[in-house]
This record gives structure tokens, sequence and C-alpha cells, in this order.
């Protein structure tokens, strides 16, 4: 078994599908992102930041509320976005069920008070706005880029 069967996107005779390289770019921009919130002067206020909950002051790129928590999802989940941009079928079930879960926390941020402890992500309205944004976005690139993806001998 060659190295690029035995692990797609692995190898030189595995070419990239628009999926792929679509997903490992979320994941790499997710990353950057988790990285930083952690940067004082990119992230303003930063030490007012927690980690967890409505008290965190600080704020990424003085707009998008964030805690260490928040950065460290952002991290986990751009991690996920790199590992599973390497095979056309993951990459679709990254974006489909990321976007989805991107939606969720969406209607997470609308239904809650963001000064109550329910907030520990914790999400402010401009968080709600790129939530519903992401979500939507990469649903529809899950759906749109990922027709005909899944059992196909070339995503295995």
């Amino acid at each position: 078994m060659s190295a690029s069967s035995a692990h797609p996107g692995v190898g030189a005779g595995h070419h990239r599908t628009t999926i792929e390289t679509t997903t490992l770019a979320a994941g790499a921009v997710f990353a950057l992102a988790g990285i930083l919130g952690f940067i004082p002067g990119i992230t303003t206020n930063y030490s007012a930041m927690t980690f967890a909950g409505p008290d965190s002051g600080a704020m990424l790129l003085g707009i998008f509320q964030v805690s260490i928590l928040h950065n460290i999802v952002h991290l986990l989940f751009g991690a996920a976005g790199l590992v599973m941009g390497r095979n056309a079928t993951q990459s679709k079930y990254f974006l489909i069920g990321g976007g989805a879960l991107y939606l969720v926390i969406w209607l997470y941020g609308l239904l809650i008070d963001q000064a109550s402890s329910a907030n520990f992500i914790p999400v402010n309205t401009a968080d709600n706005w790129l939530h519903v944004a992401l979500g939507a976005v990469m649903v529809a690139l899950g759906i749109f880029l990922g027709r005909g993806t899944a059992g196909t001998p070339s995503t295995r």
C-alpha cells in the first residue's frame, strides 16, 4: 500500500480538491483567530481577558468579545479543519457540520442574556453576526463543493 493510499492527502499522488483547499484555508483562519486572540494589541483590553464568561473585556480586533476558552475553541476548530481538510469526504463533513455548529452558536447567542453567566463562551452582537455568516457560508460551501464526494474512490 503506498503512502498516498494509506493516508489520503499525503504523498505525491494526491491532488487537492477545491473542497479540501477550502477546508484547509478555513482551518488555518480559525487557528489564526485563536492565536491572535492571545496577542495584546491585536486583542484590545487584553488585561481584562478572563478564562470564560461575560465579564471578559478582551476584544479581538477591538470588535469580537473573546476569552481564553473562546480562543481555545478557535484553535481546536482550526486544528480540526487542518486535519479534516486532507480528504474530500472529511472536508465536506467539516464544512457542513462545522457550519451547522456555528448556526447553533448563533442561535444560542441570540437567545441568551449576554450579561448572564449563560454567556460562558462569551459572545457579543458582532460575534453573533459573524457566526451566522460563517455558518451559512460553511454549510453552503460544504453542500456545493461536496457534491459527489461521498463514496468515491479518491476520497476514501
